[in-house]
């Protein structure tokens, strides 16, 4: 059986606040996921991380783990954790390159932190490059 976990945590220290930092994420975790048979899509703003991981209910407890312990996040907190049908990430590792001003603009006030479960499915779901279009 598959899962969707969504989550969000702050960034420490320059942690996704550079193109060096986001790539050297992007690349070792696009290298792990596809070990671990995980899709993913991330979203860096402002100081806060917003992650969608879809897989293996084992292989996602064992990347929470590592998580947990990963210096470059704090204040992991759960948004959603769903057993799925079918994945709709379609890429071990993609960034959700929404602009900054799209995601400020549906944020208001607020940070990525605060986002329901739903608003951060909606949220990610305006990742053209990450999820696949349901048939």
């Amino acid at each position: 059986m598959l899962y969707r976990l969504i989550f969000v945590s702050d960034a420490v220290g320059p942690t996704g606040t550079t193109t060096l930092s986001i790539a050297q994420i992007l690349g070792v975790s696009e290298r792990n996921n596809r070990r671990d048979d995980l899709c993913s899509a991330v979203l860096f703003h402002g100081g806060k991380i917003l992650q969608a991981v879809e897989g293996a209910r084992a292989d996602i407890d064992r990347l929470m783990r590592r998580l947990s312990t990963d210096p470059r996040h704090c204040s992991l907190r759960i948004l959603s954790d769903d057993p799925i049908d079918s994945r709709r990430i379609k890429s071990p590792m993609a960034l959700c390159a929404v602009p900054a001003r799209e995601v400020s603009r549906r944020l208001g006030q607020r940070d990525l932190t605060q986002l329901s479960a739903e608003e951060a499915r909606t949220l990610l779901g305006a990742c053209p490059q990450s999820w696949r279009v349901a048939a």
